[in-house]
């Protein structure tokens, strides 16, 4: 599904040139739940938004779902993340003049649906989550928890290859924060690709494979037994 080979990434301030990955190369197949960890500094986000198509490899060839990403121009990028790629951020991300329920239509609307199609998925979306009692609320009227559930819908309403999840449980005490990687577990179980970034050991405990990296290499690549 994912293949990188050689995956270098340099970023240019005036004459100043920042190597934020190198050499990077690994795969992960379908249905793989992957934590990418690393300290502050080392690449993981940078590594996160090439897999996301958010930002494109200085150098190195980047594969996904048999695509070659790194000769794709601006308009592929956007149509490739819309259609393959569920982002779940730390900081949700969420609208907050909107309800939980126009929050997860959003990405069907840019698709094109029906509102009738796109109002029936997201209903089934966030029953799946557990928020189906909460349809009519506002982000401002449920909890942190509850916020990133909406968020997992939400990444979840254009049926996506990968769920893309950055630190999901860094703004959550630890009880939510396990109920969403319980959460995330049982979507990777029901065949959803997830790929993890994180700091933190025990939610990386979470997948069945850790990358790790270190000033912008993989250290080491990891299966749990």
């Amino acid at each position: 599904m994912i293949r990188l080979e050689d995956v270098t990434k340099v970023y240019k301030n005036g004459k100043v040139e920042v190597q934020a990955l190198k050499n990077v190369s690994f795969e992960i197949e379908e249905g793989e739940m992957v934590a990418i960890m690393g300290p502050s500094g080392s690449g993981k986000s940078t590594l996160m938004h090439i897999i996301g198509c958010l930002h494109k490899a200085t150098s190195g060839f980047y594969s996904l779902n048999g695509q070659d990403i790194s000769k794709a121009s601006e308009n592929e990028l956007a149509r490739i993340r819309n259609k393959e790629i569920g982002f779940v951020f730390q900081q949700f991300n969420l609208l907050p003049k909107h309800s939980v329920l126009h929050n997860v239509e959003v990405p069907l609307i840019y698709k094109g649906e029906s509102k009738k199609e796109r109002i029936e998925r997201a209903k089934d979306l966030l029953n799946k989550v557990g928020l189906g009692h909460r349809l009519k609320h506002y982000p401002n009227e449920i909890s942190g928890g509850q916020k990133q559930r909406v968020a997992l819908a939400r990444a979840l309403a254009n049926n996506p290859s990968i769920i893309l999840a950055d630190e999901p449980t860094g703004n959550l005490d630890t009880k939510t924060g396990e109920e969403i990687m319980d959460l995330l577990q049982r979507l990777n179980e029901q065949g959803h690709t997830i790929i993890l970034v994180t700091h933190e050991s025990n939610i990386a405990a979470y997948a069945r494979r850790t990358i790790n990296l270190v000033d912008g290499r993989v250290k080491e690549d990891v299966k749990a037994s």
